[in-house]
C-alpha cells in the first residue's frame, strides 16, 4: 500500500476504535486482551499515536529523544476519555499527512522511508486494537482484502521473522492462503528464525480464508473456528506460543 492508502486506514480504524469505546463504555472487558478494559486499551493507543506523532512531527533520529509519558502527556478524565483519543488521533493523521517524504526520524522495523514506516506501523496497530476494542461488545468489522494483506506482510516479514528461540524442537510450516486476495504465505516456525515465502511444497497444516480473517487469526485475535482447516492445526498453537509482539 501506499503511503497516502495507509494514512486513510489509519483515519478510518481511529474512526472505528472511537466510535467502539464510546459504545462500550471504559469499564468494557476486552476479551482478546485479558485483564484489560477499555479505559486500557484506549489510554494505550492514544498514547502510542501521540509517540508516534512527535517522532514524525520532529524528525528525531534518536529513540531517547522522545520521552514517552512526556509526549503522552497527562491522562485524562474519564469522562473526556474518547474525546482525548481523537485528538490524539487526529494529530498524528494529520502530522502524516503533512510530513515531507523526505523527512527522516528513527524507526524499528525495515520500511521504504521513515514516513512509510510510521504510516504502516501505526495503521495496522490501531487497526488490530479496533478489532480489540470491537469485541467488547461486537460486531468487528471486516478488514479491507489490500489492508489486510499489507498487515499481513508487516506481520510475517518485519515483526515474526526477527531472530529468537522458539518453543519448538523441528521446524513446522503452516500454510495460509487469502482466499479473496489470491496470495499466500508459507510461514515455517523453527528453533531460532521464523521463514516465511510465497510459495513451497508440503505444509504440516493449510488455512484457507479471507485475507481479513487471516490477519486476525495471525495477530492472535480469533481461532481458526469456521476456517477452512486442514492438516495439524496444533502448530497454531505453536504460532501463538511462537509470536507474542508485545509493547515495551
Amino acid at each position: 500500500m501506499e503511503i497516502p492508502e495507509l494514512i486513510d486506514s489509519l483515519q478510518r480504524e481511529g474512526d472505528l476504535l472511537a466510535a467502539a469505546a464510546a459504545s462500550s463504555g471504559p469499564d468494557a472487558a476486552i476479551p482478546p486482551c485479558p485483564g484489560w478494559t477499555m479505559r486500557d486499551l484506549v489510554l494505550h493507543v492514544g498514547g502510542v499515536h501521540r509517540w508516534a506523532t512527535a517522532f514524525v512531527a520532529g524528525a528525531h533520529a534518536d529513540p531517547a529523544a522522545v520521552d514517552f509519558d512526556a509526549a503522552v502527556g497527562p491522562s485524562p478524565a474519564e469522562a473526556h476519555l474518547v474525546d482525548w483519543f481523537r485528538e490524539g488521533h487526529a494529530g498524528l493523521v494529520s502530522t502524516l499527512r503533512a510530513a515531507d517524504p523526505t523527512m527522516q526520524c528513527w524507526t524499528f522495523l525495515p520500511a521504504p522511508s521513515p514516513l512509510a514506516f510510521w504510516a504502516r506501523r501505526q495503521a495496522h496497530e490501531t487497526g488490530i486494537h479496533r478489532v480489540d476494542a470491537e469485541s467488547a461488545s461486537g460486531p468487528v468489522t471486516t478488514f479491507a482484502p489490500d489492508v489486510a494483506v499489507d498487515g499481513l506482510n508487516e506481520l510475517l516479514l518485519r515483526f515474526a521473522s526477527r531472530p529468537k528461540a522458539r518453543p519448538v524442537e523441528e521446524p513446522r510450516t503452516l500454510h495460509v492462503h487469502a482466499s479473496d486476495a489470491a496470495e499466500d504465505w508459507f510461514i515455517t516456525v523453527g528453533p531460532e528464525q521464523i521463514d516465511v515465502s510465497s510459495d513451497g511444497a508440503d505444509a504440516h497444516c493449510t488455512i484457507d480464508a479471507t485475507a481479513s480473517e487471516l490477519f486476525v487469526l495471525l495477530w492472535n485475535r480469533r481461532g481458526p473456528d469456521g476456517l477452512d482447516v486442514s492438516g495439524d492445526a496444533g502448530i497454531l498453537d505453536l504460532w501463538r506460543d511462537s509470536v507474542r509482539i508485545r509493547w515495551s
